[in-house]
């Protein structure tokens, strides 16, 4: 997914509050991509993925749909960026089948070919982890 925006869009999104009569919360980042008509919230973590930060997400991503979308929007969804993803995760919580909730790793410095060529099937494996038993592939 490309995101493009400009700089007066980056201040007006960073980072974004969602207050409810019982809390606030902050979600890290926050865009609207225009060709999908649907909110992008980013959360970032610097440690590996927990079932707290799926959790956490899932809830800001529903929060989000009920207290800021307009009509015309579709379903908002939410993305975790973390630097280690973890198979379990990805095959038994709410990420497996979701179509509104994704979790990605990401780099502090660029890789070598071999790398990605190894994070190109890393991620493959888990691809398949959480659709195996879709009935729609």
């Amino acid at each position: 997914m490309e995101i493009a925006i400009s700089k007066s869009a980056l201040d007006a999104y960073l980072p974004q509050l969602i207050r409810t009569e019982a809390s606030d919360y902050y979600i890290d980042l926050v865009f609207y991509n225009v060709v999908l008509k649907c909110y992008v919230l980013i959360d970032l973590k610097i440690g590996k993925i927990t079932h707290q930060d799926v959790g956490q997400m899932d809830m800001y991503r529903r929060m989000f749909d009920e207290l800021k979308l307009t009509e015309g929007d579709n379903p908002t969804i939410g993305i975790v960026l973390c630097s280690e993803t973890d198979k379990d995760i990805a095959r038994y919580s709410i990420l497996h089948g979701s179509e509104q909730l994704f979790a990605a790793k990401y780099k502090t410095c660029m890789p070598t070919n071999e790398d990605l060529r190894k994070e190109i099937e890393h991620q493959k494996e888990l691809y398949l982890l959480q659709n195996k038993n879709d009935p729609s592939e």
